[in-house]
């Protein structure tokens, strides 16, 4: 097709007429995948052939027919997967298997039956809910850049078309210069969702002030934080919507290139970015001469090996040259001086996915969502200790509480059973982040409410942790992982982490003194403050928010040799919970040393001095009544 002749209501229009009103929608995100869904469609497609159904499968056959199987992007509901939904009717089938198919045919898609084993069933109240909107999860968001992942095909760029897809890249390249469109990003006020909060227009100015004619847009997809998914789940379920956004930045800098940069270990969202680009090109919507305005752009996928701190702006510019991903001091800034030495603008896959819709609806509309310093919704990735887990998108301003209890579901133990009055603490931010308590539980969360409270938004991974977790083991886990991470260039990063994790074993396992709480946190400080780049500047917040909300646990750690939640196994006291044990005896057989006494169907009990901790009998109870070994 000629750019100048590309009519987006026309191929929306041809779309829309060979659409069925009838229609499966089968999640394929990563985890849907995992569990089976792409064998699901396969038989699901089997079946309705077989009885006579006249099916479609690939969107682009022509006519219509009874019925279209399709699958989508990330549903969020990622615990509950695979899901089926069935369209007009909004049915939502959870966690359905292959085996399942000849029943949804027969029953649902052949005699309008419900079956209800495949609903969904609301905790709170027992109800089964039919669909989507009768779920608390899900109608207590906004879901807005995740709005199309759980319905639209991510490898149907038509489909894309047809719900306003590139409309808001056809107005940014026909209808507006670049200084209006950093006018009107400005103006929404949009802050960058990779975790700094930086104003998105204003970074836009930045780079269109500088002089030259080769500018290039990078989308950060290198989403390196443990537990966060959401730019995956949005590459994977909506693809386009992060060209589009891309199109409106280089339109905006007057760059003719881009790069997405997204790490190796997401081989799903590599292989759908690539699809719609290519798809993309076909349609001459990336190319020359854009929609007829004169405007060039084309964009390439590099796939990164897993740096976390190439999540950084200038470590990420290194390993798209072929270098090293390591940080460099700014100034320059990426604006001034970026990718080859050419100014650059770096936003994350969110925030371009954001950009298409406040270009089509306008900087009012997106601040009449969230609060007025931190306007519009963040995803998140919720999990822990909470009954749904996964991918939620909420406005800017939603205090915790919502979150955890109402969309979240409440706290659970350990083997997910209800845990009305569990609630400890909830990282935020991942390990640049820093963890709330209860006493937060009603602040509303963006992004200089949280720096007030020595956390950050981050990315958006949001881990609930119930009162069996040990925020020692917690802070730990964190120090862990940037330490792994550091790249090596500068001292205080590269050493002053590997100390700190040797101080929190050391805490961890009994040999800790008072001296080593204040040496912690006083090279914690230090790393903050003399690191060069984000991920050393933010190493130490798990650190310095778990001493500061619970400094009670780690000077009984010290001082009493003692973890209060019971998982440090080196300060754990061996013991049996009498209300759990039914005096079996299997735990005394199995123990090597003869530890453990106590008569038959009466609670045992554990000889401490004898007790060498070798987990023989925790591992042979049924009952799980041994803690401690």
């Amino acid at each position: 097709m000629n750019n100048d002749k590309l009519n987006l209501k026309q191929v929306a229009e041809h779309f829309r007429s060979n659409s069925e009103e009838r229609r499966v929608i089968v999640c394929a995100g990563t985890a849907c995948v995992a569990n089976g869904a792409l064998s699901l469609i396969d038989v699901l497609v089997k079946k309705i052939t077989s009885v006579g159904i006249n099916v479609k499968v690939e969107a682009h056959e022509e006519g219509k027919r009874d019925l279209r199987v399709s699958k989508s992007g990330c549903h969020g509901f990622c615990q509950m997967g695979p899901l089926v939904t069935i369209m007009p009717e909004n049915i939502l089938y959870t966690r359905v298997k292959a085996a399942d198919a000849d029943e949804i045919v027969e029953k649902t898609l052949m005699q309008g039956e419900i079956i209800d084993r495949l609903l969904f069933v609301e905790p709170a109240n027992g109800k089964h809910a039919r669909g989507s909107d009768e779920i608390t999860f899900y109608n207590r968001q906004k879901r807005t850049v995740l709005k199309e992942c759980g319905h639209i095909d991510p490898e149907d760029i038509d489909e894309y078309i047809a719900h306003d897809g590139y409309e808001g890249a056809r107005i940014a390249c026909v209808e507006m210069k670049p200084e209006t469109v950093c006018e009107e990003l400005m103006t929404s006020w949009l802050r960058g969702r990779g975790g700094g909060g930086f104003p998105t227009g204003r970074k836009w100015q930045l780079t269109l002030d500088q002089p030259g004619p080769k500018k290039y847009v990078i989308c950060n997809a290198d989403e390196g934080d443990p537990g966060a998914f959401m730019d995956r789940s949005v590459m994977e379920g909506n693809p386009h919507a992060v060209i589009e956004g891309m199109m409106i930045a280089a339109r905006a800098i007057g760059a003719d290139e881009g790069v997405v940069y997204c790490r190796a270990e997401y081989p799903m969202a590599v292989k759908r970015m690539r699809k719609a680009i290519e798809d993309a090109r076909g349609l001459g919507i990336l190319g020359k001469n854009i929609f007829g305005s004169g405007f060039n752009f084309d964009v390439n996928v590099m796939e990164g090996a897993g740096a976390f701190v190439c999540g950084e702006e200038t470590a990420l510019i290194a390993s798209v040259e072929g270098k090293r991903g390591m940080p460099t001091p700014k100034p320059p800034f990426p604006a001034e001086s970026g990718l080859f030495g050419k100014p650059t603008v770096i936003n994350n896959v969110e925030t371009l996915a954001t950009v298409p819709l406040i270009i089509r609806k306008g900087a009012q509309w997106f601040r009449s969502q969230g609060t007025a310093k931190s306007p519009g919704t963040k995803t998140f990735a919720l999990t822990g200790h909470v009954a749904n887990t996964g991918l939620i998108e909420v406005p800017f301003g939603t205090p915790l509480r919502e979150i955890i209890f109402n969309i979240g579901g409440g706290i659970t133990d350990d083997r997910g059973k209800p845990m009305p009055d569990g609630f400890k603490a909830v990282q935020i931010g991942g390990p640049s982040g820093g963890c709330l308590i209860n006493e937060h539980l009603d602040l509303p969360l963006d992004f200089d409410s949280l720096l007030d409270k020595g956390a950050m938004v981050g990315s958006g991974g949001l881990v609930v942790m119930n009162k069996s977790t040990c925020m020692v083991a917690i802070a730990r886990f964190f120090m862990q992982f940037t330490q792994n991470e550091s790249c090596g260039k500068c001292v205080l990063c590269r050493e002053g982490t590997r100390q700190m994790l040797s101080m929190l074993d050391d805490i961890m396992a009994g040999n800790a003194d008072e001296s080593t709480l204040i040496n912690l946190e006083k090279l914690a400080h230090a790393v903050a403050k003399g690191s060069l780049c984000g991920l050393g500047k933010t190493a130490p917040n798990p650190v310095l928010s778990t001493m500061r909300f619970f400094r009670a646990e780690y000077e009984a750690h010290v001082f009493q040799k003692r973890c209060p939640a019971g998982q440090c196994k080196a300060l754990a006291k061996p013991e049996i919970d009498p209300a759990l044990c039914k005096g079996c005896t299997v735990c005394a057989r199995v123990c090597p040393v003869g530890a453990i006494n106590g008569e038959v169907k009466k609670p045992h009990v554990i000889d401490v001095e004898k007790c060498i901790k070798c987990g023989a009998c925790a591992a042979a109870c049924k009952f799980n009544a041994i803690r401690g070994v």
